[in-house]
């Protein structure tokens, strides 16, 4: 086997100039992950590649691939996203993933962003205020998830109520109102963050049905669960197929 010429030419958009030394070490193992992953992989549909780069700096995060997302996040940037839409993708991924796990990835992203030149810190991107973030977290709820989620908030028994307000001014008033990236790229990262997570099964089939109501499309997302396979393997990637599916047929469910 030999490196296709695809995968060469996409390798050297990622990387221009650069040889990995596993070409020396490995290159059997190269030839075979790049010929899938640069090649078959990333022609087998139409996402544009800002939008891939975007799905693979989430799953990397949500799998903990932290070695893999340093090298990755210098290919996002050659792919046109934004050093604003980087750092909104690694906040994002806190209120699901917790600091413990992201932490580092803020880390990596701070050292990778400064040795491309980029100012830190960058321009503020919040919105709400200590006294409107409950209101405005809910509206975020309503738009995406749908008029149920109206008194979220106040909603559960007593002893656990506090959780699902810290889901409505938190979650949603502290993150999703955030500018630089919209609500529909900001669930299609929550829905990367918790497939590559796993063990969120409930959590992750919840999100599949809001992306499809806010127009990312059972079609789109399958898209986006087959790109990231080389980066998070195939039984979370399936796990992440059957809840779009069960998804997908509640909402056609709900619609007869």
């Amino acid at each position: 086997m030999s490196m296709t010429e695809k995968a060469i030419a996409y390798h050297e958009r990622m990387f221009p100039n650069y040889q990995s030394t596993f070409l020396k070490t490995d290159p059997e193992f190269i030839e075979l992950f790049d010929n899938f992953t640069f090649d078959e992989v990333v022609t087998s549909d139409d996402l544009e590649d800002k939008t891939r780069m975007q799905a693979i700096l989430a799953v990397l995060i949500g799998c903990q691939g932290i070695d893999e997302y340093r090298a990755m996040l210098s290919a996002a940037m050659n792919f046109g996203v934004t050093p604003v839409e980087i750092k909104e993708t690694v906040y994002q991924a806190v209120p699901y993933l917790g600091i413990g796990r992201v932490f580092p990835f803020l880390k990596v992203t701070n050292e990778v962003l400064v040795s491309h030149g980029v100012s830190l810190p960058l321009a503020n991107q919040g919105t709400t205020t200590t006294e409107n973030r409950l209101e405005k977290g809910e509206a975020v709820q309503i738009a995406i998830f749908g008029e149920g989620m109206r008194g979220f908030a106040q909603s559960g028994p007593e002893e656990s109520r506090h959780i699902n307000h810290w889901l409505t001014d938190n979650c949603f008033g502290d993150y999703y109102t955030r500018n630089g990236l919209n609500y529909q790229k900001r669930e299609l990262l929550t829905f990367c963050f918790l497939a590559a997570q796993g063990g969120c099964e409930p959590q992750l089939t919840a999100h599949a049905a809001a992306n499809m109501r806010i127009g990312n499309d059972k079609a789109f997302l399958i898209n986006i669960i087959s790109q990231c396979i080389p980066y998070i393997g195939y039984p979370r990637s399936l796990n992440a197929l059957r809840c779009l599916n069960e998804a997908a047929e509640t909402l056609n469910n709900e619609e007869e």
